[in-house]
């Protein structure tokens, strides 16, 4: 069971929640000590008083506030105790907002609200139904560590959560952070980095981890074991934070995006042209718009395709047709071969009619 390290009540209207107050995250960094370099003794800070010059013991060691003149007020647990505050004690609700209007910089450490006892049961189920009901988180003042804070209550599973809230003027203004000169972002590159953001898409934070906790860890047992320090992983050296060519960049962003999520690497960068446009995506006829644009694209390619086609067609009629004027010009050339073929045609038709002649005679001939 987790140690509660406050105890009080909820103050919801005349209604009080007797609670405890439990941490809701624990650190699992890994935590070094200070050593003397030398020879690896233990470096440790002893409380000393100035007057005594002599070690104090954490018993005899109380609060007390610096004036300006340097010297000091002693403060005592009973003085803390005794100050006019509702919250002392109490964590009490001033109000239900949406949880839209708290601004994620008030964040603080997050607790756990336990039902202190059986008959905290019923009032504390019954604030919890009612922000789940309303949909909204409940605003509330509380004392802890010798200050008022403020905090945020809302609904983790079954169980209310509190969120410590730093003060509004405890927040900075964030002045002279955004880049003071004027930059241009074109539509193409929003496209491209809105690609990207859907490429790399959600996440289970389940299986979010510490990477460099796990490889100190590993570290710190090797070299516990005797051996030395595992060999730096290799990685991408760092950039100089000049970015040469963004829409590149981008590009191949969502490219290596795409391969680290099992999806298809394109070489040539094309399935990334077809991602920029992005208006329309995001309703129901995305898709369709998309299907059309392609077949557009598809039926633009074949026209442009079609041109070759007749151009070789009109290439073969232009070559026929000089093949007859080639023709006509060389009968043209050589009409004498013409009529001498012509008259060497009609030598022998007369030769027949002579032989005609000869075979009418010689019948005469044998008649008589």
């Amino acid at each position: 069971m987790v140690r509660s390290i406050w105890n009080g009540a909820i103050s919801f209207g005349l209604v009080s929640i007797p609670i405890k107050l439990v941490n809701a995250t624990e650190n699992h960094s890994v935590a070094f000590r200070q050593i003397h370099t030398a020879d690896g003794g233990r470096i440790r800070y002893r409380k000393v008083c100035e007057l005594e010059e002599k070690e104090i013991p954490s018993a005899e060691i109380g609060k007390g506030y610096e004036d300006v003149d340097g010297s000091i007020i002693p403060i005592t647990d009973e003085d803390l105790a005794a100050l006019p505050l509702p919250t002392a004690k109490t964590i009490e609700i001033v109000a239900f907002v949406p949880a839209a209007s708290i601004d994620p910089l008030q964040m603080d450490a997050a607790y756990y609200l336990s039902a202190n006892g059986v008959p905290a049961a019923k009032p504390y189920t019954l604030l919890r139904e009612a922000l789940k009901r309303s949909q909204k988180v409940a605003l509330a003042k509380f004392a802890l560590r010798g200050r008022e804070r403020l905090g945020m209550l809302r609904v983790v599973d079954d169980v209310i959560a509190m969120h410590g809230l730093l003060w509004p003027d405890e927040i900075r203004r964030p002045e002279g952070i955004a880049p003071e000169s004027e930059v241009t972002v074109r539509d193409a590159e929003l496209d491209l980095a809105d690609a990207l953001m859907d490429t790399l898409g959600e996440v289970d934070m389940s299986s979010l981890h510490d990477d460099y906790r796990e490889a100190v860890e590993s570290m710190i047992a090797a070299k516990a074991d005797g051996g030395a320090a595992l060999p730096a992983a290799a990685g991408e050296e760092p950039g100089d934070g000049q970015v040469i060519d963004l829409m590149a960049a981008l590009e191949n962003s969502v490219r290596a995006a795409r391969q680290s999520r099992g999806g298809d690497g394109d070489g040539d960068g094309a399935r990334v042209a077809e991602v920029t446009p992005i208006k329309g995506r995001g309703s129901g006829s995305g898709g369709g718009a998309g299907a059309k644009k392609t077949i557009t694209a598809r039926k633009t390619a074949a026209k442009k395709a079609a041109p070759k086609k007749s151009t070789a067609t009109k290439s073969t009629k232009s070559t026929k047709r000089a093949e007859t004027a080639e023709s006509a010009e060389s009968a043209e050339r050589k009409p004498a071969a013409t009529k001498t073929t012509s008259a060497a045609a009609k030598k022998p038709a007369k030769s027949v009619k002579t032989a005609k002649k000869a075979v009418r005679k010689t019948s005469g001939r044998h008649a008589s």
